[in-house]
């Protein structure tokens, strides 16, 4: 057993270590940039994946937005079940998130895409949708990349295929695109 937890271990920190430094920086400059806009920023997921997008909107629209004293429009479209369920019994479960966003989502709003295998049908066709209304779109996904790291304008790879290691990863990526704001809000707060 203890082997088996060292390299669980070991393989969660290279999980961690395939993480883009540059990619987490592009998407605190997106998040950025939709505060100062006004815009407002959606994020999808199924599963695990729902439960971290979850946890970040509630990060990003407490915590992080107490520090800079302008709110941040976030949204987690994986929390209304009455809504969801409606979507997925009346129309398709691929249509729980688009049918959502076709009510809120404008041009030049944000969408963050959160999935293991890059290819949860319900996330795919939000990003299509999305793309074609001009939303600004990230992505984070496993190794396997799948059909949402084609559509999303920015891809944050975890380069592993295990869902523990790569749903760990990716909350490590959430949470980073939250801390920065609450651990440092004077290097964003007073931009322009």
């Amino acid at each position: 057993m203890k082997t088996w937890i060292q390299d669980y271990i070991a393989k969660q920190k290279a999980a961690l270590d395939s993480i883009s430094v540059e990619g987490v920086a592009k998407a605190i400059e997106t998040l950025h940039k939709a505060w100062k806009e006004d815009r407002q920023i959606f994020v999808i997921g199924n599963g695990g994946s729902a439960a971290n997008s979850s946890h970040f909107v509630t990060d990003l629209g407490k915590s992080s937005s107490d520090k800079m004293g302008k709110r941040f429009r976030v949204l987690s479209l994986t929390d209304n079940v009455a809504w969801i369920t409606a979507i997925g019994n009346d129309y398709a479960y691929e249509d729980i998130f688009v049918r959502q966003l076709e009510n809120y989502g404008r041009a030049g709003d944000v969408v963050i895409s959160v999935s293991v295998s890059g290819n949860s049908p319900n996330c795919v066709k939000a990003l299509e949708w999305s793309k074609k209304q001009g939303l600004t779109t990230i992505a984070l996904v496993g190794a396997k990349r799948g059909r949402m790291a084609e559509l999303a304008d920015q891809v944050l790879v975890t380069n592993d295929t295990h869902y523990g290691r790569v749903e760990d990863a990716e909350m490590g990526i959430l949470h980073m695109l939250t801390y920065i704001f609450m651990e440092h809000p004077e290097k964003f707060a007073a931009r322009p």
